[in-house]
């Protein structure tokens, strides 16, 4: 039973993952750039949920809805004011702006929130006072927070596969993302298009940090700090680029992490993550769903 509940932690932590992954690999797909200020809007979006419901009472949802309209607007200005300007720019100075423009939302979220560390409250409320199920007569039990985690990171997945394949506007970022030029020839507003990337990934960030919140529940300004780089991790490990690369690369690394920390050491369960990665990466440098891509010279 040790086995399965590790298996299903992991299949839960890798779910969290691969949402947070997707605005990474969203934004590489289409905007060729990587935005590591990601992982902060998880932080500022399970705040938004925290003030929402513990200080003002909000009911849960509320405060979800609340949490993703105000990561969803940040992510546009930090596009707008931050990384449109660089358009044109080498890929070492937008990836010094990210940088700077993690840090500055750590440091606001300091000064605003201070840095004692927040109790969050699941927004997975209790069925008849349970907080999970028990299986094979209390063996196994799960909680409903990993349940809803699972189930959540699925829809969200088939949603946006959904909407990348069959909408206009899913098709005109897929245009974007092979040929801006060509794009904006065609009468698509590469800006525009984006932004709305931004967005949309940033409104996922928010729903990934209140999940994470609610699971691991301390929230001090850095909580978005790790999770963030092991979701880039993810979305590199499935191949960047690739929504369903960024489900399984999430999914395997959440399972090899719980493992690492239930059969070989707690301290050192980041590192075998990352030395993972490292292996798989020498044996496929595109990632596990990457595809290589030919430049014109």
């Amino acid at each position: 039973m040790e086995f399965l509940f590790n298996l299903i932690s992991g299949i839960s932590l890798g779910s969290i993952y691969a949402i947070i992954a997707l605005g990474y690999t969203m934004v590489y797909g289409i905007a060729k750039m990587l935005n590591f200020a990601h992982g902060d809007v998880i932080m500022v979006g399970a705040y938004i949920c925290f003030f929402a419901t513990m200080r003002f009472g909000m009911p849960p949802l509320a405060g979800v809805l609340l949490s993703m309209a105000v990561c969803t607007l940040l992510g546009i200005i930090i596009e707008r004011m931050a990384y449109k300007p660089l358009r044109q720019a080498p890929a070492l100075a937008v990836l010094i702006t990210a940088i700077g423009m993690s840090y500055f939302l750590q440091n606001a979220a300091q000064l605003l929130w201070t840095s004692s560390p927040k109790v969050f409250q699941s927004v997975v409320g209790t069925i008849n006072g349970q907080t999970g199920i028990a299986l094979f007569d209390g063996a196994l039990s799960i909680s409903y927070v990993t349940i809803v985690t699972i189930i959540v990171c699925v829809i969200i997945m088939v949603s946006l596969v959904t909407f990348v394949n069959k909408t206009k506007t899913g098709k005109a970022m897929r245009a974007v993302s092979e040929d801006k030029g060509a794009a904006q020839l065609m009468g698509i507003n590469v800006n525009t298009t984006i932004s709305l990337t931004f967005a949309i990934g940033s409104a996922l960030a928010a729903i990934a940090g209140v999940l994470l919140c609610s699971a691991y529940p301390t929230l001090v300004p850095t909580t978005g700090a790790m999770p963030g780089i092991k979701a880039f991790t993810a979305a590199v490990f499935g191949g960047i680029g690739s929504i369903p690369g960024a489900l399984i690369g999430g999914i395997l690394l959440g399972i090899i992490e719980i493992f690492a920390k239930a059969y070989i050491s707690t301290q050192l369960s980041d590192a075998i993550v990352f030395a993972v990665l490292i292996v798989v990466l020498l044996v496929k440098p595109t990632g596990l769903l990457g595809k290589k891509v030919s430049e014109k010279v």
